[in-house]
């Protein structure tokens, strides 16, 4: 278990990057919504990018505090904004649409981070250092989630990008695995088969960014 101080150290590093993460992802998937003809979203105040409004006590609080201070890694989640696929323009296809936006959110959001870190080699160190520590965490979150997500287990974005894009009978097969989505993902968890499924395209984008961030 590590003392205190590095678990402070590490939860101050850690809580903005992962609460503008799993933020953005939401925001993102209820633009593209109400883009695409569903204002649920919207007319509910979900699309704001103030944290609070999407936090889940146990996903963005408990769970990844509780990893970080325990192990190091990290691991969370928000409340899903609420999407009416069936006020959607082209259900079936924008269905896809809205659930790559999430995804696409973080990969740009690690983008930020890369760039954000670039520029505090300029700052004072006092500046410097704490910049570039939640910039490299900024990077990971980001990654993970979105390389997560691009599973294709529903309700993951990837099981929804999938049923949009599979021909009807693939897609709806794929749709009546959504109950089991949770556990599906408990089991590969529990076998540390998501290790090995999300490990080498998270270590290769995780590279290249570190690579826009010249670390």
């Amino acid at each position: 278990m590590p003392d205190l101080n590095t678990v402070i150290q590490a939860i101050s590093v850690w809580a903005i990057p992962v609460l503008f993460a799993i933020t953005l992802h939401e925001v993102a998937h209820g633009y593209v919504a109400k883009l695409l003809g569903d204002s649920t979203a919207a007319s509910l105040g979900r699309l704001s990018l103030n944290p609070l409004h999407h936090i889940d006590l146990l996903g963005t609080v408990l769970i990844p505090g509780l990893l970080v201070a325990t192990s190091g890694m990290i691991f969370g989640w928000a409340k899903p904004v609420p999407v009416d696929y069936g006020r959607l323009r082209h259900p079936k296809r924008d269905m896809a649409l809205v659930a790559v936006a999430g995804p696409a959110a973080n990969l740009l959001m690690a983008v930020f981070w890369a760039i954000l870190i670039r520029f505090a080699v300029v700052l004072p160190e006092y500046f410097s250092e704490p910049m570039r520590l939640m910039g490299i965490a900024g990077i990971k979150i980001n990654v993970v989630l979105a390389v997560l997500n691009l599973l294709p287990i529903p309700p993951l974005d990837g099981g929804r990008i999938a049923v949009g894009l599979l021909p009807n009978k693939l897609s709806y097969g794929l749709a009546r695995v959504e109950p089991y989505g949770f556990l599906i993902l408990l089991t590969l968890l529990a076998t540390k088969l998501l290790d090995s499924l999300l490990g080498l395209p998270a270590a290769l984008l995780i590279h290249l960014f570190a690579n826009v961030a010249g670390i």
